[in-house]
């Protein structure tokens, strides 16, 4: 694998640590990102002009973007507007592999968008592999990543020297779109366990505890988690994770939002259909954090931006619930919150650096959460 000519494109906050992570293995890398300034800080790879000419360079791809609609737009699948036609003259990649390519996936997408992905692949003559990650920036500085891989068997041993220079770690988890599942059921939790840590420690602090010794309680009974041990969202509580320099780098809460969206929404579909309740609230509050402006910070922020925050408190506060949940108005909760989300977007927008891949923040979902009261 390490003759094979590989090419990477989408290098923001994880793709480009990655992408480095590759070349120090001694892969010679093709690379490509709608930011030029990303490609070029890439050090020792070529530079392609376009997501189809890394194609042409390339047996295999690796891809880490934002969402599901970036990463159809650069394989070149159509969109139900477009034809397949239109879509290859946008020069995706599925119209440029070279024979027998392999095509591995790492963004964080939706599960069906995955399989219809293998679908075009095996019509081009190439194999997909979706394999999101987990373990942030940290784990993919330092090359330990877990990879959740959806796919065929015989793909994953061609693309395990690959995730062995990335990762530590490569976990098949069945057919074409389970290593997105994988990814959605572990990003739910982990909020789950974000939002109901940051709300614990915060009632500590406001019956008199401090955070260290409520930390080092939990760390020593029932209530630890990763969150409460190696995650901590409490600024000055933990050296070197994103609390304690102001929230930044980490996995941005907008992204967070995404992925919740990604998982409430498949769990409303006909064939997976299951209940998400405390899901769907823990949605409900990133996007109450996005909405005030705090999703370009790691998702850890909740703690400071909703629970620690004086007027976020006081948004959330109805009998103890969130707002939106019990309120008689929640259409009228929804219509005030998706005006937030949009004035939040405007604001990133003028205010964020120039979109590099997987660092580009991804649209809110804006639906209702409880459509039954």
């Amino acid at each position: 694998m390490a003759s094979r000519a590989v090419g990477f494109i989408g290098l923001g906050q994880m793709g480009s640590r990655m992408a480095r992570n590759l070349i120090a293995a001694g892969h010679e890398l093709t690379v490509y990102d709608m930011s030029a300034e990303a490609s070029s800080s890439i050090e020792g790879a070529s530079v392609a002009a376009h997501p189809a000419a890394v194609a042409e360079e390339s047996d295999v791809v690796v891809t880490m973007l934002p969402s599901t609609e970036h990463v159809m737009q650069v394989y070149g699948v159509a969109s139900p507007d477009e034809t397949v036609e239109e879509a290859d003259e946008q020069r995706g990649l599925l119209g440029s592999l070279r024979p027998q390519a392999l095509l591995i996936d790492c963004s964080t997408i939706a599960p069906t968008a995955s399989q219809e992905l293998a679908v075009e692949a095996k019509r081009a003559g190439a194999r997909v592999l979706d394999a999101p990650v987990s373990g942030g920036t940290m784990g993919a500085e330092q090359g330990t990543l877990t990879f959740m891989v959806g796919g065929d068997s015989a793909a994953l041993k061609l693309a395990q020297p690959l995730f062995d220079a990335m990762g530590q770690r490569a976990v098949h988890c069945g057919p074409a779109g389970t290593g997105q599942a994988a990814k959605l059921c572990n990003n739910l939790a982990l909020a789950i366990n974000m939002a109901g840590c940051s709300e614990a420690l915060h009632l500590g602090a406001q019956l008199g505890l401090s955070a260290d010794v409520l930390t080092d309680i939990f760390n020593q009974s029932t209530a630890r988690s990763w969150v409460s041990d190696s995650y901590n969202p409490v600024p000055g509580v933990m050296e070197g994770v994103p609390a304690s320099r102001s929230y930044s780098g980490g996995f941005a809460g907008s992204l967070m939002l995404k992925d919740l969206g990604l998982a409430v929404d498949a769990a409303k579909e006909p064939e997976s259909l299951s209940p998400v309740p405390m899901g769907a609230l823990v949605h409900q509050l990133y996007r109450l954090m996005n909405a005030g402006g705090y999703g370009h910070l790691d998702f850890s922020s909740i703690y400071s931006s909703i629970y620690a925050n004086e007027r976020g408190s006081q948004e959330m506060s109805a009998a103890n619930q969130p707002i939106g949940i019990i309120d008689d108005d929640e259409d009228g909760f929804t219509e005030a919150l998706d005006d937030k989300e949009d004035k939040a977007n405007v604001l990133a927008a003028q205010q964020d650096e120039p979109e590099t891949g997987d660092s580009a923040a991804a649209e809110p979902e804006t639906e209702d959460l409880l459509e039954n009261k």
